[in-house]
């Protein structure tokens, strides 16, 4: 329901004039201040944030394919603490209206979304052709967005690979998935890039290795069976790193691609999202 869609907004976003910070009087004492848009840069961009399997459900709908991560959720509920999937999420593919409007209404400057690389390629590859209904979810999506006001930040792969070219030749085990990650991007510069104008090639490349190849908990749900119980195929010790190296080459087509063909007369910017562990040392006596 909506109610659904509004409460997962709120999980993942913290309105600017709400926000408070504990700081540190003469006296030791601890008081709270509020923060507005005057306590940030100028240019500060305020926002939220999603993922295509996570929020928009509808994946029986409108010709999207099949991804690994509908694979890994209906074989194998047991690895999702309470056994749900994204069969339907919070219906962002029904709701985006809603949940447009209540990015506007909580005062955001952006949404990061992703886009579903098989509801606009469903086989995975151009080859098998584009999917008219997936362009028009996105564009309508995109025009509800910058007629509130709204910035898109569009994630092109948050870890939803084809389940065809997993089957294929094993997804980003395999170089081959480069060309066809390449393809897909480029399908979507070509049809949003004239109203988007901040691209992310990846999200956490890092997280999509480990948690998919080294422990098991993510799709593909690959790891070493001989040290992990949860996994019947995989290599631990190796596999995460051929996928790193993949995910990284895969990266470098799609933002040179961008860089040489479509900058220029798009005006747009590229990047990568990086998670990071940030470690501080004890602090001796």
């Amino acid at each position: 329901s909506h109610h659904m869609a509004a409460r997962a907004l709120l999980a993942v976003v913290f309105p600017s004039l709400l926000l408070v910070v504990a700081f540190s009087t003469d006296d030791g004492a601890f008081g709270l201040q509020p923060i507005s848009r005057r306590s940030f840069p100028k240019g500060f961009i305020f926002g939220t944030a999603s993922s295509a399997y996570q929020y928009e459900g509808g994946v029986m709908e409108g010709g999207r394919g099949s991804s690994i991560w509908d694979n890994f959720t209906h074989q194998h509920p047991d690895k999702i603490a309470d056994g749900s999937n994204g069969d339907v999420a919070v219906d962002s593919y029904h709701l985006y209206k809603e949940d447009v409007r209540l990015m506007k209404d909580m005062g955001m400057d952006a949404y990061r979304f992703s886009i579903s690389w098989t509801r606009i390629l469903p086989d995975g590859t151009l080859r098998g052709g584009v999917n008219r209904e997936g362009i028009k979810y996105y564009n309508n999506l995109i025009d509800e967005l910058l007629s509130k006001g709204v910035q898109p930040f569009v994630t092109l792969f948050h870890w939803d690979t084809p389940q065809r070219l997993e089957d294929k030749y094993g997804g980003f085990l395999s170089p081959n998935i480069i060309n066809d990650y390449k393809d897909f991007a480029e399908v979507c510069f070509k049809e949003f890039g004239d109203r988007v104008k901040h691209w992310i090639t990846l999200n956490e490349p890092w997280s999509f290795c480990v948690w998919g190849y080294a422990e098991g908990v993510s799709a593909p749900g690959r790891c070493s069976p001989w040290e992990k119980a949860n996994c019947s195929a995989g290599d631990s010790g190796r596999e995460p790193y051929t996928v790193g190296h993949h995910q990284i080459l895969a990266h470098a087509a799609a933002a040179r691609l961008y860089k040489q063909k479509y900058k220029g007369m798009q005006k747009g910017k590229i990047g990568i999202t990086l998670v990071i562990d940030l470690m501080l040392g004890i602090k001796p006596p």
